[in-house]
């Protein structure tokens, strides 16, 4: 008995020491953990362009042997599977906009999810703006046109200028000439990878005998106050080559090499009419242009005495013709001067600024009597210039000299602190270019061969066009006094810009000092409505001298400045209205 007791002692342990053995050897197995899913975009906003595709590849532990999805919902809230890969290749439709994504991921021990979402954004191909004359441009040999195309959406695009279909240049500039005559192909094309933009026009290369001669004139028919001194001359004169103009005026003959004559009234009978005829002639080319010039009744015949019944207000808007600019057909739809010159009225009777937009564009206004000239401030003009932003306007005035109460007589500049300087043109002319589509600069040429953009800004300004919508015509030119820049990029970052002031003289102008014709040393820190203040005696005829005006009828205010301030956008002059400071004072 003793010895199976002892036996089956030692078989009791031999059990037990096997089975705690086969625990330590086979332990019991873990359940596998459920995915998790991570994307290196931390946003989960992922960006593509419109017809573009996209790759998508997000982190998945624990995803052996998984189930993947990718499903979009839509507008309705329905879902559609677009992929069912763990890696998704995302192809945007043809339209901007938002799109989400639900990425799930299914093994037999769990399942996770997460969403993000796509912007599909615009394609954004390059854009050309540059300004080109409708018929192209003609030229003479050896005569160098230089091309400085501005691009929008430029980021690594690629440029290639052809003449004749030979390429010339892969530069974004180039400069044209030929020692040969005959007519040029000029064409750029640009690429980038949303897509391009081409332009082509032709560039006639002719010999001084082909040199087509053009001019225009501001008018062809002029009124005069008896007594008074105008000078007629041609504008834009191009392609003179050595000419002499002939002026002929009732049996007087005067020829000379320059483009002005002196009509002088003085003893001339009023009332009449008188024709001027005038004749270029070079040595390839002649033509004439016939003019009329009346003779009114002497100064003082028509003025409109001020009553205590009149305003000190201006009137009427006559017209209403701005520069290209980012406040153009903002917020309002004109297709005719009537329609413009409705808006500005309605504007500028709420005390609202007008903006003249670049340089030359203007308003013209009157008042409902004449403003006399009492060798002081006679009237003033509403802007709101501060310290470190002036956009001046050059003021002109008329005196309604025929009687008929319009503004069609003779425009005569005031003198300002910058009249006469040498870095003062007063014969200056900037030619606007319609953009060729919506949302694009406004190319511009002048008459010193300089060329620029006014810029679009998206950014403050999304009107489709800055151009004025009631300009009919591709093209339209403005003329008048252009002073010097006085605009000024003070640091990069941020970007601050300032257009410093000038001495006195001019609208939207922070005068100050001995010249200050704001007549307050106010700062105007809050970019109110504020005055600058003129004198008629400060009017001068078209050769500088005193105009001797002893009243005026209208005002004309003119952007005076060709110039853009970066982000700020291009100078423009803001009017919001003009007062006969005499019935103020």
């Amino acid at each position: 008995m003793k010895t199976k007791a002892i036996i089956t002692t030692i078989a009791l342990l031999v059990a037990a020491l096997w089975t705690t053995s086969c625990e330590k050897e086979n332990p019991k197995e873990e359940t596998p953990a459920a995915p998790v899913i991570s994307f290196g975009n931390e946003t989960l906003i992922y960006t593509v362009k419109v017809g573009k595709t996209i790759t998508i590849e997000p982190i998945v532990e624990n995803d052996e042997d998984a189930m993947y999805s990718w499903t979009v919902t839509d507008g309705e809230g329905k879902g559609k599977i677009i992929g069912t890969e763990k890696i998704l290749t995302y192809r945007a439709g043809k339209e901007s906009g938002q799109v989400f994504v639900a990425f799930k991921v299914l093994t037999g021990y769990g399942a996770a999810e997460e969403e993000i979402r796509i912007d599909v954004a615009e394609l954004v191909p390059p854009r050309i703006t540059l300004g080109v004359p409708k018929d192209g441009y003609t030229i003479g040999t050896d005569y160098p046109l230089n091309f400085a195309p501005v691009v929008d959406n430029s980021d690594a695009a690629t440029y290639t200028w052809t003449v004749n279909a030979e390429v010339k240049s892969t530069a974004q500039t180039y400069t044209f000439s030929s020692p040969a005559t005959g007519t040029f192909r000029l064409a750029l094309k640009t690429a980038n990878e949303d897509g391009k933009d081409s332009i082509a026009f032709h560039i006639y290369v002719k010999t001084p005998a082909e040199m087509p001669f053009s001019w225009a004139f501001a008018d062809t028919a002029f009124s005069v106050a008896q007594g008074r001194v105008i000078g007629l001359t041609p504008l834009s004169i191009t392609n003179a080559l050595a000419a002499t103009y002939t002026w002929t005026d009732n049996g007087h003959v005067q020829t000379g090499a320059e483009p002005l004559y002196i009509f002088n009234s003085a003893g001339r009978a009023q009332h009449t009419t008188y024709t001027v005829s005038v004749t270029m002639k070079n040595p390839y080319y002649e033509t004439s242009q016939t003019l009329t010039v009346a003779v009114c009744a002497p100064e003082g015949t028509y003025k409109r005495t001020a009553t205590a019944a009149s305003s000190p207000d201006w009137d009427k808007v006559y017209e209403f013709l701005p520069a290209p600019g980012q406040f153009v057909n903002e917020y309002y739809t004109a297709t005719t001067m009537a329609e413009a010159v409705g808006y500005a009225e309605g504007r500028l009777r709420q005390e609202a600024y007008v903006s003249l937009g670049g340089f030359g564009g203007y308003v013209v206004l009157g008042f409902d009597h004449s403003i006399d000239n009492d060798d002081g401030y006679n009237f003033m003009v509403l802007g709101n210039s501060f310290e470190g932003s002036s956009e001046p306007g050059v003021v002109w005035v008329m005196q309604d000299e025929n009687g008929d109460r319009l503004p069609n007589d003779t425009w005569y500049e005031l003198r300002g602190s910058e009249y006469g300087k040498p870095e003062t043109i007063q014969d200056y002319e900037v030619t606007y270019y319609r953009p060729s589509a919506p949302q694009m600069p406004v190319a511009w040429t002048d008459n010193y061969g300089k060329a620029g953009t006014i810029d679009y800004l998206i950014a403050y300004h999304q009107q489709d066009y800055y151009y004025p919508l009631w300009v009919t015509t591709d093209t339209y030119t403005l003329r008048g006094t252009r002073l010097k820049d006085h605009t000024r990029q003070l640091s990069v970052t941020p970007q601050y810009w300032v257009n410093e002031s000038f001495d006195g003289g001019y609208a939207d102008n922070f005068s100050k000092g001995a010249g200050n014709d704001r007549l307050t040393n106010d700062i105007n820190y809050d970019a109110s409505v504020n005055a600058n203040h003129f004198k008629i005696s400060n009017a001068v005829r078209f050769d500088g001298q005193p105009a001797d005006l002893q009243y005026i009828d209208f005002i004309k205010v003119q952007t005076g400045v060709n110039a853009k301030a970066g982000w700020l956008g291009e100078n423009s002059t803001e009017v919001f209205g003009a007062k006969d400071y005499n019935l103020i004072k």
